[in-house]
């Protein structure tokens, strides 16, 4: 069993302050995954909960007890470094059992945890090799497996798959998805690559300069952003923000043409929010929409999306099919689904609801 929560955690490396007062409470058996771009605190906060580096103002508790003085080793957690962290000079096995030998278990004991993690990491042929005989792929299993062989309450992963091409990543994180269900362990995963995020979270962190921007499941910050910034980064294409000008219910852009929506929140001033899948391209220029120039379109085999200029120099994209695709250069309208398009504040980014303010 282990909850984890985090009150108040703020950071700073001398007169830098990079976490701004964290307030986070992780379920036991949930896999949380911290998300946001490169430098917005989210390894840093690993970090703190791994007992790496101190905690400068704010309490982290688990499982009840304060654990700010705790020395790492005595946390009862676990870390999968990006870099793999592994001994050159011992071979897989040796590798698998440092940690759980200075857990002072005896050599049957140490045994056994490493053939059961072997067995469920498939490592089994590869304990006498060396990291250097490794794949990027086997490497990392082996640095997870050294951390199962420990058996913690927490499993803390720090972009774990940066390091992989594109079919190992893929691979990996399927195993680190069926290993979290085979062990029912906590699990803190971060990554700035959204698609692990939604793929791999019960629950997502999305963070930004050292705050907590929104927490929710995948569903949940797809479906109803908090704010701009959740908007534009979750999803793949991101979502198109468009500020727009309202007349009664339109909404157009400076000579860029016009929608028309049913519903409008009760503020001025609105950013729209549209997914690829809420718009269509028409190439009728007379067609009620908004006026776009195709760029380029990324054909993807089953789908493909289209990347269209809008008039005030917004690039929007649009999912269509294989069997219609879009020239470079050629002229469209967007026509907007009224039913899923979202909207903002044009003055601070949150999220608007029908018919209010917020």
């Amino acid at each position: 069993m282990a909850q984890l929560s985090l009150r108040g955690i703020k950071k700073r490396f001398r007169d830098t302050a990079v976490l701004h007062g964290i307030d986070l409470e992780i379920g036991d058996r949930e896999f949380v995954v911290f998300v946001g771009p490169s430098g917005c605190g989210k390894s840093t906060l690993l970090r703190l909960i791994a007992g790496l580096d101190p905690i400068t103002e704010g309490e982290f508790v688990l499982n009840g007890t304060r654990m700010n003085d705790v020395a790492p080793s005595r946390r009862g957690i676990a870390m999968v470094f990006q870099s793999y962290a592994l001994y050159p000079h011992m071979d897989v096995y040796e590798n698998m059992a440092f940690g759980a030998r200075l857990m002072g278990l005896d050599k049957a004991e140490v045994e056994r945890r490493i053939a059961e993690a072997a067995q469920m990491l498939k490592l089994d042929a590869l304990l006498k090799r060396r990291p250097r005989e490794l794949s990027g792929g086997q490497r990392q299993r082996v640095a997870i497996g050294r951390a199962l062989v420990r058996k913690p309450d927490v499993f803390l992963l720090d972009e774990p798959l940066s390091n992989l091409d594109a079919a190992l990543r893929s691979e990996v994180r399927l195993e680190i998805a069926k290993l979290h269900r085979e062990i029912g362990g906590t699990m803190i995963y971060v990554t700035h690559d959204q698609v692990e995020a939604m793929t791999l979270a019960d629950k997502i962190v999305v963070m930004n300069s050292g705050r907590i921007e929104q927490v929710g499941s995948p569903r949940e910050l797809y479906e109803t952003p908090a704010n701009v910034f959740v908007a534009g980064f979750i999803g793949s294409p991101r979502m198109t923000l468009v500020d727009v000008t309202r007349d009664g219910n339109r909404l157009g852009i400076a000579n860029g043409g016009s929608v028309v929506m049913s519903a409008l929140p009760q503020v001025p001033a609105l950013k729209l929010g549209l997914r690829p899948d809420s718009v269509r391209l028409v190439r009728d220029a007379d067609a009620e929409g908004l006026r776009a120039v195709v760029e380029y379109t990324e054909y993807l085999g089953d789908n493909a999306f289209v990347y269209a200029r809008l008039a005030d120099g917004t690039l929007l994209s649009a999912r269509t099919t294989p069997n219609d695709l879009f020239a470079p250069d050629e002229a469209v309208t967007v026509q907007v689904d009224p039913a899923s398009t979202h909207f903002f504040s044009a003055e601070d980014g949150r999220r608007l609801v029908l018919g209010g303010a917020g």
